[in-house]
C-alpha cells in the first residue's frame, strides 16, 4: 500500500550505492506539519510489514518528517469529522493499535529523527521508535485536554509508561504541556538531540545495522512482549465516552475555527 504523502527512500545511508540497507519513510505534508492522514498509517504499517515479511531487506529503518517545523503533528484532525458512534471510535483507536504494533514489530532497529512538533499521533510513533533523535526545538506531547477532548488507548498508555514512567506520563497528558529539548534529553525522552537529527539517525542506523540481527530482532521481541503483557486490560469504555461526548465534537469544531474550546465533561 502506498500513500502519496508518505515516501520511502530505500537508500537512506547516503552512500548512493543503492544497496538498500537502511530505508527512511517521510511524512511529507508540510504545510499541514505533516498531521496523518489514514492513508498515510496504513502505508506506513504495510511497509513496517512488508519489513517485518523480509519482502523489503534493510538493516535499520529512519523515520523522519519532511521540512523543519514538525516531525508530525498528529491525525488530521479533518478525518475525525466522519467518525460516528462507539463503533468508529473503536475502529479509529484498533487502528492506530495495528499501525503501532507494525512499527513495534519491525525486527530491524528503528530511529525517529525528531524536528519540532512532535505532537498527538507522531508522539506515539516517536515513542514506538527503538531511538529518538532530535533537533533543539523539539515540541514533544499530547496536549489532547487542551485541544481535542479524547483520550488515549491503554496500548499507548502503556507505551508512554514504559517510555516516561507512570507519573510523568500522568503529568504531562493532565498538564497537556510539551516537552522541551533540554527536559527530553534528561528525562530519556529523546537519546541525543542534533542540529542535523537525520544525519545523525543515518550514523546511529549504519552502526546498529552492522550488528547481530538476531540479537536486535531478540531483544525487540522480548521488550514489546514485556510491554504487551503490561497493557492487557480492557478501556474500550473510556475510548466510547471520550469520543462520542460533546465535548469532543467541541475540540474538533474549536481546533479546526482556531478558536479555544468550551469543554463540559458532556
Amino acid at each position: 500500500m502506498s500513500d502519496e504523502h508518505l515516501h520511502i527512500d530505500i537508500d537512506s545511508d547516503g552512500d548512493g550505492d543503492g544497496d538498500g540497507d537502511v530505508a527512511t519513510v517521510t511524512f511529507d505534508r508540510p504545510a499541514a506539519r505533516n498531521a496523518l492522514t489514514f492513508g498515510m498509517y496504513d502505508a506506513l504499517a504495510a511497509f513496517c510489514e512488508d519489513v517485518r515479511e523480509r519482502r523489503v531487506a534493510v538493516r535499520a529503518l529512519i523515520l523522519t518528517g519532511a521540512g523543519d517545523k514538525a516531525f508530525a503533528a498528529g491525525t488530521d484532525i479533518s478525518r475525525f469529522r466522519d467518525l460516528d458512534g462507539a463503533g468508529d471510535a473503536l475502529a479509529y483507536e484498533r487502528r492506530m493499535d495495528r499501525v503501532l504494533g507494525s512499527l513495534e514489530r519491525v525486527p530491524v532497529p528503528t530511529v525517529a529523527a525528531i524536528r519540532g512538533a512532535c505532537t498527538g499521533g507522531g508522539a506515539a510513533i516517536a515513542a514506538c521508535c527503538d531511538l529518538r533523535v532530535a533537533s533543539p526545538d523539539i515540541a514533544y506531547g499530547f496536549p489532547i485536554a487542551r485541544t481535542l477532548g479524547n483520550c488515549l488507548s491503554i496500548g499507548n498508555l502503556a507505551r508512554l509508561v514504559a517510555l516516561l514512567g507512570e507519573a510523568r506520563t500522568r503529568e504531562i497528558i493532565l498538564t497537556a504541556r510539551l516537552i522541551r529539548a533540554e527536559e527530553a534529553l534528561a528525562i530519556g525522552l529523546v537519546n541525543e538531540l542534533a542540529d542535523d537529527p537525520v544525519a545523525r539517525a543515518r550514523e546511529l542506523a549504519a552502526t546498529m545495522g552492522a550488528h547481530a540481527p538476531l540479537t536486535i530482532a531478540a531483544t525487540k521481541e522480548g521488550l514489546r512482549r514485556l510491554r504487551e503483557r503490561a497493557a492487557g486490560v480492557d478501556g474500550d469504555d473510556l475510548i466510547v465516552r471520550c469520543y462520542t461526548s460533546e465535548d469532543f465534537r467541541e475540540g474538533m469544531d474549536a481546533f479546526l475555527a482556531k478558536r479555544t474550546p468550551t469543554f463540559r465533561g458532556e
